[in-house]
């Protein structure tokens, strides 16, 4: 039952990503670095991923998307999808390492979130957004709070469904198997689902950005009368003037550092909860 339920779920992974690449190239109006985000994580998460490009991203016609994107909820979904793409590839890539390394869960899960966290921050978020900053240092200093957060409540997720999910099911660990691809699938969804609150905290205080329509991209619908009312910009300009109209706030020192450690006593504790169900061990 479990080999026919894995069958279903990754030919709708398939049949969903196809969809995603297709509609996010002939049908977007979102940077580049939006549409990646949400191809990988449909790639990881499959249907489920879909409904929320479907319900958050996707352009329902030409001069709308502004609107049909505007709610904070909304924001806060496209806002994650960066984190939860870049967390999510790091974590894959370590939990394929770490299994031919033979280690203990305790590094192992040590390894999964330095990987996670070097793949969120400075790749898919200071890296891909540079052009937005100007530099990259000044890239990984924006991003460095709401990445860390972010990241933190997408482990809180992960790591116990990941180590949960391996105990309870031998082979799921070795990623030669099915079992293993579907398992991180499973943690990935749950990360994504307890990570939300956070992102649409982030975006609604601006703190962070949600989904940016291109300026100029989306133009007005035919025969409809309605245009896009983001702010339009000649093509070919940087990409400070791009981010205009999505200007970011910052914190205090304190606040940040308060928050930063709350979310790692959020980790701490989950993992602490984890370990009452299976032996964490260095």
């Amino acid at each position: 039952m479990l080999n026919g339920a894995m069958l279903v779920w990754f030919l709708l992974t398939g049949a969903s990503v196809g969809f995603v690449i297709r509609d996010s190239i002939s049908n977007g109006v979102t940077s580049w670095v939006q549409r990646t985000a949400w191809i990988l994580v449909t790639l990881y998460t499959g249907p489920i991923g879909l409904f929320f490009y479907l319900l958050a991203c996707r352009r329902p016609f030409p001069g709308g998307h502004d609107q049909y994107t505007r709610a904070t909820w909304k924001q806060g979904i496209n806002s994650e999808m960066h984190c939860v793409a870049g967390d999510a590839t790091g974590i894959i890539l370590a939990a394929i390492l770490v299994h031919f390394l033979s280690l203990s869960n305790g590094w192992d899960i040590v390894i999964e979130y330095v990987f996670g966290f070097v793949s969120g921050l400075f790749i898919f978020q200071a890296l891909m957004m540079m052009p937005m900053f100007g530099n990259y240092g000044q890239a990984v200093r924006k991003t460095f709070f709401a990445e860390t957060v972010s990241m933190n409540m997408v482990m809180t997720g992960m790591i116990p469904t990941m180590v949960l999910l391996a105990a309870a099911w031998p082979g799921s660990e070795d990623p030669l198997t099915p079992q293993f691809w579907f398992r991180m699938s499973l943690a990935t969804v749950v990360g994504a689902v307890i990570a939300f609150p956070m992102n649409r905290w982030l975006v609604a205080n601006h703190l962070k950005h949600g989904c940016m329509t291109l300026p100029g991209a989306d133009g007005p619908a035919p025969a409809l009368g309605h245009v896009s009312p983001e702010h339009h910009v000649m093509a070919g300009q940087d990409g400070h003037q791009m981010a205009g109209h999505h200007q970011m706030k910052s914190l205090s020192v304190g606040n940040i550092a308060t928050w930063i450690f709350s979310t790692y006593a959020i980790l701490f504790v989950a993992l602490w909860l984890t370990s009452k169900f299976v032996q964490i061990r260095f």
